[in-house]
């Protein structure tokens, strides 16, 4: 197996109608935070299909997929990533890691991110230095932002939360939609596990929050308290 049979074998699952959609859903207009990214239409079920089949395709290849135009030809690399990751050795998970952050900018839409950034960085940085973390947090790039805060869904699963409470402090102020959907998303899940830790971060800071920020944070929560929390009633 090797790269050029898993495109061949992508365009052969292309549907002009769902890349037509894709192109709308994923914001790739003019000024969109997608702008000029191209697709297939592949679903992601079958794109997980076309990443167990070859999954032995070399990493320098694999590095090829990712740097592609075509959306789904990156996601489908970063799948297989992430299966390699989770089979290798010390040495070969150490490689795919340091590849992952030397291509972020392949890493360029919330998919990508949401569906690697946890099982790659996250996992690798359970026992290591996180201090990348919120370097990668102070990032100019979205992406490179979206990736830090997802990263810790590995801790928060561990009920470790510090992280993802240091990196939502740090981005409190941050502009954009994205990036407040992904933080108030981390606080839900660590509500999920202490909704103690969740409540104590929300008191100090919901009132200055972004809106939608707050709204993904609390969204679990009865519809009493989440008004109060969006009246700023708490």
């Amino acid at each position: 197996m090797n790269a050029k049979h898993l495109r061949e074998s992508l365009r052969s699952s292309a549907d002009p109608l769902i890349a037509e959609h894709s192109q709308r859903f994923f914001k790739t207009g003019k000024g969109e935070y997608g702008e000029g990214d191209r697709f297939l239409g592949i679903r992601v079920p079958v794109l997980r299909q076309h990443a167990r089949q070859h999954r032995n395709i070399p990493i320098k290849q694999l590095l090829q997929l990712l740097r592609s135009g075509y959306h789904e030809e990156r996601l489908c690399a970063l799948l297989i990533m992430v299966l390699k990751y989770q089979s290798g050795s010390d040495e070969e998970r150490e490689t795919i890691f340091q590849h992952y952050l030397n291509n972020t900018r392949y890493i360029n839409n919330w998919d990508l991110v949401d569906s690697s950034a946890y099982h790659i960085v996250g996992v690798h940085l359970e026992n290591r230095d996180r201090r990348i973390l919120h370097n990668l947090a102070g990032s100019e790039s979205l992406w490179e932002r979206r990736i830090a805060i997802i990263s810790t869904l590995h801790f928060i699963k561990k009920q470790q939360y510090e992280d993802t409470l240091r990196i939502s402090r740090q981005l409190l102020d941050d502009t954009h939609d994205l990036i407040h959907k992904a933080v108030g998303w981390m606080l839900r899940e660590v509500g999920n596990r202490d909704l103690s830790v969740e409540q104590t971060f929300l008191h100090e800071h919901y009132q200055s929050m972004p809106r939608t920020m707050l709204r993904y944070a609390i969204e679990k929560f009865l519809q009493k308290q989440r008004k109060a929390y969006l009246n700023g009633q708490i």
